[in-house]
């Protein structure tokens, strides 16, 4: 069956925003490519494999769901899979038993960890998140100091993969005290460690944003989302970054297209209006081309009346209420548009674009939050 839209995987997209990572964080600084949320959109069975294919073996999900399907996509043996968020105590024996590493964040968890590791006779690979100011997960100092010893004591069955936290915002600068005070913490906390005999173990605290902001943070792992997608954390963010650099090209490629097709063609009488309502009223003959994608798919109703379309290598307006599973748009400044023809809704059509920043600017969600809004039932095909 013909899909009523898809979305493009560009991989030489990928390979130009890993090259920049790398580039970026140098080669003592390991990446683990973040794919929680499908990928941010994307596509965790498309993205991938494209990103092991150029380099990566290193990748960070949200929970115990999202690890078993990156398992199937990349089943390679030299991959590492990180769980940082949710995994329920009867995943455990499962997550070790297939050597999937996960944040400790409670004593809780540090217990039902040990308890699956006696049960399937091999060590839980862990990694201790320390609570520095965000007030989310984490271990505070004392329970730092109890999990560290009760790791000492269960050396066969607790090994200690990583010791991390997490940034309260390095994308803004209005955080930048607290992020500052973070950093302190975490040196206190990591001088707890030189008391203890632990094996060889990462540590990590940068973000996306913090990599480019705060070096300092990246130690020798790096926990990067937006960023191989193609987007700065924030335009603050890149313009941090581009100031730094006294370079005004933007170094990274998007790797996301979304594109559908005109399913048929009409012509509104003057004195009409278009769709459910009367939100848009045609004061004059109106041209309009119906597409097969609403909220249903993604395209946020909100953009009703205000959201933009590329067809024949023109801008043109999204009029009247988005519907569940169409839209019209207004193309009386184009008529040679035809049934059939190629629809963007995001990514680049001749000279013109609609980035993924600017269709969140008329909707007023962030990048993060539309590209996670992509529903995963929209096909994904690879381009190079």
């Amino acid at each position: 069956m013909t899909p009523t839209s898809y979305i493009e995987i560009s991989e030489s997209a990928i390979e130009t925003n890993i090259d920049f990572i790398h580039r970026l964080i140098g080669d003592q600084v390991q990446y683990s490519a973040v794919v929680k949320g499908n990928a941010y959109g994307h596509g965790t069975e498309i993205y991938c494999p494209v990103a092991y294919k150029h380099g990566v073996r290193h990748f960070s999900v949200a929970n115990a769901e999202e690890a078993v399907v990156l398992k199937k996509a990349v089943p390679q043996q030299d991959v590492t899979i990180l769980i940082m968020g949710f995994i329920h105590d009867s995943d455990l024996e499962w997550a070790i038993e297939n050597e999937i590493e996960f944040y400790v964040f409670e004593p809780s968890r540090l217990e039902a960890a040990l308890a699956a590791a006696r049960k399937v006779s091999k060590p839980a690979r862990i990694h201790l998140e320390v609570e520095t100011g965000m007030n989310r997960t984490g271990l505070e100092r004392k329970a730092f100091k109890k999990a560290l010893e009760l790791v000492e004591k269960n050396k066969g069955l607790l090994l200690v993969k990583g010791v991390c936290t997490h940034l309260a915002g390095a994308e803004s600068i209005t955080n930048y005290k607290r992020i500052r005070d973070q950093q302190k913490k975490f040196k206190r906390s990591l001088e707890v460690l030189k008391n203890h005999d632990l094996d060889e173990y990462h540590v990590h605290m940068a973000s996306s944003a913090a990599t480019i902001r705060y070096p300092k943070t990246r130690f020798d792992l790096v926990r990067v989302g937006i960023l191989q997608y193609g987007f700065f954390p924030t335009e603050e963010t890149l313009v941090h970054y581009l100031n730094k650099e006294k370079n005004f090209d933007n170094p990274l490629k998007r790797v996301v297209s979304w594109k559908t097709q005109v399913m048929e063609i009409k012509t509104v009488k003057p004195g009409e209006f278009v769709g459910y309502g009367t939100s848009y009223f045609a004061n004059k003959a109106t041209r309009i081309a119906i597409i097969p994608v609403g909220y249903s798919s993604g395209f946020n109703r909100s953009l009703s009346n205000a959201g933009k379309v590329l067809i024949r290598g023109s801008r043109l307006d999204v009029i009247g209420t988005v519907n569940m599973n169409m839209m019209a748009v207004d193309i009386t400044s184009c008529p040679e548009v035809e049934k059939g023809d190629e629809v963007v809704l995001i990514g680049c059509q001749g000279d013109l674009e609609i980035s993924v920043s600017s269709f969140g600017d008329f909707s007023q969600t962030i990048n993060y939050e539309l590209l996670t809004r992509l529903p995963q039932s929209i096909p994904r095909i690879t381009t190079k």
